[in-house]
């Protein structure tokens, strides 16, 4: 019986393996087609479709997740109608390329490092990312919040992972300080969000199984940043069991 255990073991583990090699060729072959599709888009200025291209990657990358590693994805609850900010528990790769597919025209914050590579930074402002500074001062605090604000008044939600980084499954990160002045400055409520994707997609060789996106309640704007920190905090982390 053992033994027939250890060969299951070793058979599954093989083709955990054999599908994450497809996986890695068939995504990561078609990436370099779309991402040099929204470049081109993106410099020549055609916005729309640029951003047309985006969500068709994130729906590629979707169906490659779903028919070769076998991984569904399952949300409980859904974005609000009205603007508010998204706060988003971090355990791999998977949320950040698949946000297109959960929200209409997310708005991540992102590093403002990243938008000086070339060609991947005229494209993230083509998008409508906004930059954070890490070492921010007032004019450009404002200018962030503004556009932060504008992208809102457009209907678009505002994605940020308060962690600031990926967190292995099973534990819990620190909220990063910038989140709690973002949340303060954007008069936005809160809605966190739980995700479990660590177990089965932060590794080499990706297992197969369900993925599931849990929505919490809204959270009012205008909280102490002890408060807000603790709520979502413990919201994010509803699925890190």
């Amino acid at each position: 019986m053992a033994g027939q255990h250890g060969l299951a073991l070793a058979a599954e583990r093989m083709i955990s393996v054999l599908r994450s090699l497809a996986f890695y060729l068939v995504f990561y072959g078609g990436s370099v087609v779309y991402v040099l599709t929204a470049v081109l888009l993106a410099s020549l200025g055609r916005d729309k479709l640029f951003q047309k291209a985006v969500r068709g990657w994130s729906r590629f990358h979707r169906r490659c997740a779903r028919i070769l590693l076998g991984i569904e994805v399952v949300s409980e609850g859904a974005p609000l109608v009205e603007p508010a900010l998204y706060a988003i528990r971090h355990e791999s790769f998977f949320e950040a390329i698949d946000a297109p597919m959960v929200f209409d025209l997310p708005v991540p914050f992102a590093k403002e490092e990243l938008f000086a590579i070339p060609g991947w930074g005229k494209a993230a402002s083509a998008y409508g990312l906004v930059p954070v500074a890490r070492t921010q001062g007032a004019a450009t605090l404002r200018r962030m919040i503004r556009q932060a604000r504008d992208r809102a008044a457009e209907g678009r939600p505002l994605i940020i992972f308060p962690e600031g980084t990926r967190v292995p499954h099973g534990q819990r990160g620190t909220i990063q300080s910038g989140f709690a002045g973002i949340y303060k400055m954007v008069g936005l409520p809160v809605v966190p969000v739980a995700v479990n994707s660590g177990p089965l997609y932060h590794r080499k060789a990706k297992r197969s199984g369900q993925i599931t996106y849990r929505f919490g309640a809204p959270i009012e704007p205008g909280l102490p940043r002890a408060e807000i920190e603790a709520r979502v905090q413990e919201a994010i982390n509803a699925l890190n069991g």
